[in-house]
């Protein structure tokens, strides 16, 4: 793996009893994810994360091919942290009519996708059943395909608006396709700071409540945080650790995604956002902290390429995937293209120093060799004048 132990320098005092308990593969506690929030020395907590990180995976990095769907930006919530939800009325609202979420998704499988991950707004007027409609009408039109959808919030919002609990949701959106959950709407758990950024959305311990009973039913979930707007680096650890005990019982994580706030266009516009110092460090702390979960994600879309190839040396063992017609994160500025190809993405990992293993949703590897399905679209010429970061390699 070329990592070699005696390579470490900490210059920070507050690391050493931190480093001693990596490299001995003890399990790090509340005031250990504090130290390494807190620390300037950020060579030595990526180095720690790196180390952790080639243990587990060696030299390799997932990615995958996928298709992001959102079916209606039309939300009751008005989150100050987001910039994705309308109200019905407002300029820009949208729902797509089920034929069209169809051909968006018979594209996806047209550049062989073999996720299709679904989130949108909390529609006031759409019943239960629409969503039901929609997954059992992707299931069967493409069976192939693994549906990833409705995260912990829109399932707590299903549960109440069809007067069910939340077992008998999942049961029926189980029975409906879906095959696992997004993490997303996990913000952070602490009642201060949901009370401030997203006051209107299921609590982070109903969050929790739900994901228990989802791995509970055999459905498994990733896992995230939303990080650089209010909270504090105490609610960050503690943040993670809630996440550690909840995997330590279910073990229903599949991944976990640190996710950067992007503050344009939303409530909280007046704050900076995260720098890369954070994205960096929020990778390594939760590959650190987070042991029991085997993989970290660096989700390009939020983070740039740019830092996403230079977090797989922080922790990171996953890109995420080609994405296409992302529009959460852009409704929020980012300036990231809404999709990458696989070439572009191995392009990305090898530059990096990574080897790229193509993946489905719960991690196994795709060969398009033995089993081709539909080959993955032509790099299109690109009208954004984006060039995907081909040349950064960050050794630690």
């Amino acid at each position: 793996m070329g990592l070699q132990l005696h390579a470490l320098q900490v210059n920070d005092a507050r690391l050493q009893p931190v480093a001693a308990k990596v490299l001995a593969g003890e399990r790090l506690d509340a005031a250990d994810g504090l130290a390494l929030y807190q620390s300037h020395d950020l060579l030595a907590v990526g180095w720690l994360a790196n180390f952790v990180r080639e243990k587990k995976h060696g030299n390799v990095t997932y990615f995958n091919v996928n298709r992001h769907i959102n079916p209606t930006n039309v939300c009751v919530a008005h989150c100050k942290l987001c910039a994705f939800g309308r109200s019905p009325d407002s300029p820009g609202a949208y729902n797509f009519a089920l034929d069209e979420i169809y051909k968006r998704a018979g594209d996806g499988v047209a550049e062989g996708a073999t996720e299709f991950h679904i989130v949108g707004g909390l529609h006031p007027d759409l019943p239960f059943e629409y969503y039901l409609t929609l997954i059992r009408g992707l299931k069967e039109r493409f069976p192939q395909v693994h549906l990833k959808a409705f995260t912990m919030v829109e399932v707590g919002y299903y549960a109440r608006i069809s007067k069910r609990s939340i077992r008998d949701t999942l049961l029926a959106m189980k029975n409906a396709g879906v095959d696992s959950l997004p993490g997303g709407g996990a913000e952070i758990f602490h009642p201060r700071v949901r009370k401030i950024i997203c006051d209107h959305k299921v609590s982070g311990q109903r969050w929790l409540e739900i994901a228990r009973t989802a791995h509970e039913l055999g459905l498994r979930s990733n896992a995230t945080m939303l990080y650089g707007h209010i909270e504090t680096a105490e609610e960050r650890v503690d943040h993670l650790l809630q996440l550690r005990a909840t995997q330590d019982i279910t073990h229903g994580f599949v991944t976990f995604i640190p996710l950067a706030f992007h503050p344009a266009n939303t409530g909280l516009a007046h704050l900076p956002g995260p720098t890369g110092m954070d994205d960096l460090k929020a990778i390594a702390v939760s590959r650190l902290l987070l042991d029991n979960f085997d993989h970290i994600k660096a989700y390009w879309i939020m983070l740039t390429p740019r830092i996403a190839q230079v977090a797989l040396r922080f922790g990171a063992n996953d890109l995420d995937g080609t994405v296409v017609e992302e529009k959460i994160y852009h409704d929020a500025g980012a300036t990231t293209p809404e999709f990458m190809t696989r070439a572009e993405l191995e392009r990305l990992i090898r530059a990096a120093g990574r080897v790229p293993v193509e993946r489905d949703t719960l991690y196994n590897p795709v060969d398009r060799v033995k089993n081709p399905m539909t080959p993955p679209r032509v790099s299109p010429s690109r009208s954004d004048g984006f060039v995907p970061e081909t040349s950064l390699t960050l050794n630690l």
